[in-house]
């Protein structure tokens, strides 16, 4: 006579598509801070857009306390005027370029002067964790050439929330929302109380560790798209797609942003036929060589920089 066995229940089997669908899981009351609605594009701008120059440009940076700083700088090149025709007009032009910085976990601090009499000032103070002020200013002796604006910046647990103010009753917000883990969205709003003109705008972000995707589109016309794929640890390829539905111009652009370990190349090459390329090698401990290219063939217009920068 067979007899039964009390066999005991056995625990439940987790399977590897289980455990990856539980490690997925989303806690939507921790997502992580979004950057600045301004800075959406900001992969993209890095490889696409970088300081193209024409002439000569040299560079110095002394360090005279951890905090304090001076910097000279000398620019000689050409200078394009406004023009009638197609072609592009150039004048010489040279200019000495004095400036101060003060750099502290809380408060920094960024001034230049230009012989020309251009004075440009920037400054970033923590007034608390969360709440930044970011404030910049240009003046000028020229009419209707000074300018400032004044930004507050609040960071929230999973949102940024930016107000600005500028001479001309300028008055903007913006905000950006993160929704999951690697997808954001935000809104702008601004008014152009001296030009009488007004806009809103709408953005998405999608990021992971090896891409990152946006859109833009505003009232003004606007029609940004961008893509960043990182290759590599060392390379980067970019794209964009540049409209504006009201004036019917396009522009995408290509380009790519390649990290060695004595220099980082960036190039790009956009729907108009310009070209452009920029190199910084670091010859030595605080010595950097600069050279920057720029090919538009259907203007006839190319540019060549060269430039050195000694100090950090």
């Amino acid at each position: 006579m067979a007899t039964a066995l009390n066999v005991p229940p056995t625990a439940p089997v987790t399977t590897p598509q289980q455990m990856k669908k539980e490690e997925e899981k989303v806690d939507y009351l921790n997502l992580p801070c979004p950057i600045p609605y301004e800075e959406i594009h900001r992969e993209a701008l890095m490889s696409l857009k970088p300081e193209l120059f024409e002439g000569m440009r040299f560079d110095f940076n002394k360090g005279l306390s951890p905090k304090f700083s001076l910097s000279h700088s000398v620019f000689m090149g050409p200078m394009e005027i406004p023009s009638q025709s197609s072609e592009t007009i150039k004048i010489p032009t040279a200019h000495y370029e004095f400036g101060a910085n003060f750099i502290d976990p809380k408060l920094m601090l960024f001034g230049r002067i230009l012989t020309d009499g251009r004075l440009n000032a920037r400054l970033k103070c923590d007034l608390t964790e969360n709440l930044t002020l970011k404030a910049n200013a240009q003046l000028s002796s020229e009419p209707h050439m000074s300018h400032g604006m004044a930004t507050f910046d609040y960071k929230g647990k999973d949102y940024r929330s930016q107000f600005q103010l500028g001479n001309g009753a300028l008055f903007g917000a913006n905000y950006i929302q993160s929704v999951t883990p690697h997808l954001s969205f935000g809104g702008e709003v601004f008014w152009a109380g001296q030009h009488r003109k007004s806009g809103i705008g709408y953005a998405a972000r999608y990021n992971t560790e090896k891409m990152v995707a946006t859109g833009q589109v505003a009232s003004t016309g606007l029609v940004a798209l961008s893509y960043v794929q990182k290759v590599s640890e060392k390379v980067s390829l970019a794209s964009d797609f540049m409209y504006n539905y009201m004036s019917r111009d396009v522009t995408a652009s290509f380009g790519y942003d390649y990290i060695l370990r004595q220099c980082r190349l960036r190039g790009k090459i956009d729907s108009n036929g310009v070209a452009a390329a920029f190199l910084e090698e670091r010859l030595n401990m605080g010595l950097n060589f600069i050279l920057s290219a720029e090919l538009d063939h259907s203007k006839k217009d190319y540019k060549f920089g060269f430039g050195l920068t000694v100090g950090e």
